[in-house]
């Protein structure tokens, strides 16, 4: 099967899907009877944090990996990464006998640091900054031969992490909404096309936080802006938008919701103590916009990408 070159139709996920069946979990769908009491409306969480690797990450690395041909695969696979996405090539990359080299930057989070490595992944550390991840990773691929699978400005990771909101439609009629996380926006533009291709009339929200609101101020503006790089406690959110995933984001979404740091907490709390499920904070940051804009989803049918479960329970933040 060959990589993608353009975006991805509704036959390219539906192959894609079937291409990583081998190497992900079907994830399953949960209710919370309490949660839909407290915001209004049905959810539907999709909870991506039961996934391999204990993200949504797993789909698209894999589709990547296994689209290379055999020659380019065994050189070994590469990328940057504070961690899920780390994780997913390094899982993928052992699942195929393959190297994997992963450039982290210093502060990535120990819990995932450590899973990254445990998976038998070659890490290198850099600076905190965008340049210094792209500077060391080039380093890396010129001296190991190794293919960069990028977080989220590739085809074939969109058309992988688009099999999550395909399972949830598949499995859950009649939507009225999807809701999901902006990082990069490899999820969201997936999430976007799935639900464009397969449930047309369910409408697709994206969520981040105020402190990293690039997508917010693009999708209001229609043009690509940065954020400013402020901290954020969902630390999985803190990358900008491509060209690629804002394309499809400013194409297919009805709106873009920030929510604050005590709102992303708060929501975060309410799914351990109501759910029962291990949660990291980039992943309830759309749970904390259905709960700030009940206007918006007031008696709706909503699923929601429940995108991973790396966190350190030692410090939460609660």
């Amino acid at each position: 099967m060959q990589p993608l070159v353009q975006m991805p139709s509704a036959a390219d996920i539906q192959q894609s899907h079937a291409l990583i069946q081998p190497y992900i979990h079907r994830t399953p769908v949960l209710t919370c009877q309490s949660i839909n009491t407290i915001s209004g409306a049905q959810l539907f969480f999709k909870c991506e944090n039961f996934q391999k690797i204990g993200a949504f990450k797993m789909r698209g690395a894999s589709n990547a990996a296994l689209r290379l041909d055999e020659t380019a695969r065994q050189k070994g696979l590469a990328t940057h990464s504070s961690g899920n996405h780390a994780q997913a090539v390094a899982k993928i990359a052992q699942a195929l006998g393959v190297p994997a080299h992963i450039v982290m930057p210093e502060n990535a989070p120990s819990v995932k640091r450590e899973a990254t490595a445990g998976y038998g992944a070659n890490i290198v550390l850099c600076e905190a900054t965008q340049a210094a991840r792209e500077s060391t990773l080039a380093q890396v691929l010129a001296e190991t031969g190794a293919t960069f699978i990028h977080p989220y400005d590739d085809y074939n990771v969109i058309a992988g992490q688009a099999t999550a909101a395909l399972e949830l439609i598949q499995e859950v009629a009649d939507l009225d909404a999807i809701i999901s996380p902006i990082g990069g926006g490899g999820l969201m533009s997936g999430t976007a096309l799935s639900t464009r291709y397969f449930s047309p009339n369910t409408k697709i929200y994206g969520a981040e936080p105020e402190q990293v609101n690039d997508a917010w101020l693009s999708f209001k503006s229609g043009v690509r802006t940065p954020h400013q790089g402020l901290p954020s406690i969902a630390d999985g959110l803190l990358t900008n938008l491509s060209e690629r995933t804002f394309d499809i984001i400013k194409t297919y979404l009805s709106d873009v919701f920030t929510v604050t740091e005590a709102e992303i907490v708060a929501a975060m709390q309410l799914v351990y103590e109501r759910m029962k499920i291990v949660v990291e904070p980039s992943c309830v940051v759309p749970l904390a916009a259905v709960l700030k804009n009940g206007d918006v989803f007031a008696g709706k049918k909503v699923g929601i990408i429940l995108t991973g479960g790396n966190v350190d329970v030692r410090g939460l933040p609660f």
